[in-house]
């Protein structure tokens, strides 16, 4: 059975861009059509209509404007899994639907920022691909301690508890490989499902 979304909160609600500055933007859309290795300034420089030194002068290099764009896609992604958990009110089973729903919602709403996340985390250079993996990491541990809660409790009765987690997060992120915006479900409806797996992934049995 399809549940419902439970509640309504303002980290459910997005904007209808990334909200990133024009050359940001132009990086993105370039670096999920090329990679980030296909990619040349010229060609974000065409997207961001801007000549060539022009680029240069907002953004010194392309491992700048990749930093730029993973910073804003972790600073979104992690104060929106923060609020679900912090809405899940220490509820395992609660907990862990919002923060599926947050996931999906994210990978489906912010479709291209999850491509490059997903894609281009091993073009990052040191420091910075500590940096945002460790923010990754952080997310990932919120998905860790409800699952591993509810095991505590007896509510989750999967014997792999963290091994399910990490099969949880890794199937709601990739959403963002294949949802298209003209599919008959919404990010909601996917999220929904999502939800459902999720629960069948740390065999959640509601007795009520």
């Amino acid at each position: 059975m399809v549940r419902p979304l439970r509640t309504v909160a303002d980290w459910r609600h997005f904007s209808e861009s990334h909200d990133l500055d024009p050359v940001l933007n132009a990086a993105v859309a370039a670096f999920v059509t090329f990679g980030y290795h296909g990619t040349t300034m010229r060609e974000i420089a065409r997207r961001a209509e801007l000549s060539v030194p022009g680029l240069y002068h907002h953004y010194p290099s392309k491992q700048t404007m990749l930093v730029g764009v993973l910073d804003a896609a972790m600073t979104e992604f992690r104060w929106r899994m923060l609020a679900a958990d912090e809405e899940g009110d220490e509820d395992p089973v609660l907990r862990l639907e919002l923060l599926v729903t947050a996931l999906v919602l994210f990978h489906c709403r912010r479709q291209e920022l999850g491509i490059v996340a997903n894609n281009e985390m091993r073009s990052l250079e040191e420091p910075n691909r500590r940096r945002i993996l460790n923010a990754r990491t952080e997310m990932q541990r919120l998905v860790d301690g409800a699952v591993l809660d509810g095991s505590a409790r007896g509510v989750f009765r999967t014997r792999y508890p963290v091994d399910a987690s990490r099969a949880v997060v890794t199937m709601s992120i990739a959403v963002a490989t294949w949802f298209k915006p003209d599919l008959p479900l919404s990010p909601e409806d996917v999220a929904d499902r999502y939800v459902d797996y999720a629960l069948g992934a740390v065999e959640f049995y509601d007795l009520t």
